[in-house]
């Protein structure tokens, strides 16, 4: 659908997204699905809600993700000769 958003989950990205990635691919998202860039006025609080909503759900998706080969809390590293 939107080629242009960023992948936002590990191994993408090293680290957890930051709450700026989220809310910048909330926003494209939103952009994509109402048609408008920038909304007129008129729409300005329905289409702030929106990509609010969408970042919420997007954070609370990324949180909740498992992904193989990733650990959410790094390993402490083994010391040498060990």
């Amino acid at each position: 659908m939107c080629r242009s958003i960023k992948t936002l989950r590990p191994p993408a990205i090293p680290d957890d997204a930051t709450e700026e990635e989220i809310r910048a691919a909330a926003l494209q998202f939103v952009r994509k699905v109402s048609g408008f860039r920038a909304p007129a006025a008129h729409n300005r609080e329905v289409f702030d809600q929106a990509v609010d909503a969408v970042a919420a759900a997007t954070a609370e998706l990324l949180a909740g993700l498992e992904v193989r080969g990733h650990s959410r809390e790094a390993a402490p590293a083994a010391p040498h000769g060990v």
